[in-house]
């Protein structure tokens, strides 16, 4: 099985899709031998991997990818002028990419988290998930987040566009929230040409919602990713649970929600840094909004400089978290990317008491586990520790992992103890 359709990997003749009678108007053959990542189930194929092209059609169209041998690949939408000209969705030539079709792949990806944690309607701890996860749903560059009754739909491509009504009526069939508010991906915006203003609804500033019982604001104007990370929800609570009597320390802290879950699983004190004075308002906020005796501050920081500060200072904590953004961004940025996290990664582990517990997280999808432990280990020999690790830790089950790409498991975490 494969993350384009529910139905075996098998590639069809050239011949069989037009007796079909599913052809699609624009034909993209690839260059020999670049059909190996779209047969392992990338769903993406780039303009260097393409021999020709025949027929035209509008950002957004339909086309069938062959390749070099004229043998049937799959079907995707079409951008020319796109580094990514086509995002592919099915390898069912009997499957025709209309409005049918993505009503099918949205519904089947709600019913998931249906499945998993209940509808909205019955969320009570819990009120906030990832409804549709890109790729991982067979919805390349598509991702819905639902915070109560409003759902953020975040688009990340410009084959998008021509589609965006039939994905909106069917968010909100499928889901039932209030309104669907579009935002356009910045980088898709760059690289792709994506208009800014999608169309969409009106959604509050502001909406309140519950994580493991705990209140949260997510704000929806301006803020990054569609309004608060739903991806470290499950870790937050892991990591709360080594808080019990330590002084936190929480670097790249955001608006708070690793600190706020610690000071109510007993922390002795906590303290965040981070780079956006209007973050760690919203921080001081959720503190607020969870009212508890711990010593909660907060301060503006450039968190590498801070952390040599600190070292410099002698500072020391029991419990640090480390949860930068995101520091790798392109292949041959990996080795200078995985320096920059060993950098920070060296800078915790020396500010560590003896014992101390030290969460780390990369949410950059190109620095794969195997990676990311062996910059930890870099780290754990240039700072003369003893570093062993107690949990690995990824993903919640609303942001599920298709085996075939694993540049959807984007975020990896490690807790460690440190002597």
């Amino acid at each position: 099985m494969d993350v384009l359709t529910n139905n075996p990997m098998n590639m069809a003749p050239a011949k069989q899709v037009e007796a079909d009678g599913n052809k699609a108007e624009i034909r993209v053959r690839l260059k020999p031998g670049r059909e190996k990542p779209v047969l392992r189930g990338t769903a993406w194929i780039f303009s260097g991997a393409i021999e020709e092209v025949e027929g035209e059609g509008p950002v957004g169209a339909p086309a069938d990818v062959f390749d070099f041998e004229g043998e049937w690949l799959g079907r995707g939408l079409w951008h020319p002028e796109a580094d990514m000209t086509v995002r592919m969705f099915t390898r069912n030539p009997k499957e025709i990419l209309d409005e049918a079709f993505f009503r099918g792949r949205i519904r089947r990806a709600v019913e998931l988290r249906h499945q998993l944690f209940g509808k909205a309607t019955d969320w009570i701890g819990t009120t906030a998930y990832r409804m549709v996860f890109s790729e991982a749903d067979g919805l390349s560059g598509l991702v819905a987040d639902q915070y109560a009754d409003v759902m953020v739909l975040q688009v990340g491509g410009k084959v998008w566009e021509p589609w965006l009504p039939v994905v909106i009526d069917e968010l909100k069939a499928a889901t039932g929230a209030s309104c669907v508010a579009v935002r356009a991906d910045a980088d898709a915006v760059k690289r792709e040409g994506l208009s800014e203003d999608l169309g969409g609804e009106t959604a509050p500033d502001v909406v309140t919602i519950r994580e493991n019982g705990h209140v949260f604001e997510a704000g929806l104007a301006g803020s990054q990713k569609t309004g608060f990370y739903l991806d470290q929800r499950d870790n937050r609570r892991k990591v709360a649970a080594y808080a019990r009597g330590r002084d936190l320390l929480s670097a790249y802290c955001y608006t708070g929600a690793f600190e706020v879950c610690a000071a109510h699983a007993g922390a002795k004190s906590v303290r965040g840094w981070d780079s956006s004075e209007p973050a760690l308002a919203q921080a001081r906020r959720h503190h607020e909004l969870n009212p508890s005796d711990v010593p909660a501050e907060y301060e503006e920081a450039d968190v590498p400089k801070r952390l040599r500060l600190a070292r410099d200072r002698r500072e020391s904590w029991d419990l640090i978290v480390l949860d930068p953004p995101r520091l790798v961004t392109r292949r041959e940025g990996l080795e200078k990317g995985l320096r920059a996290y060993k950098d920070v990664n060296l800078l915790a582990i020396k500010l560590l008491r003896p014992g101390g517990i030290l969460a780390t997280f990369s949410c950059s999808g190109l620095v794969g586990m195997e990676d990311f432990r062996r910059m930890v280990g870099w780290a754990a020999h240039d700072a003369g520790k003893n570093v062993r690790i107690l949990e690995t830790l990824g993903q919640p089950a609303d942001h599920p992992v298709p085996v075939e790409m694993p540049e959807c498991e984007y975020l990896k975490g490690l807790v460690c103890v440190v002597d």
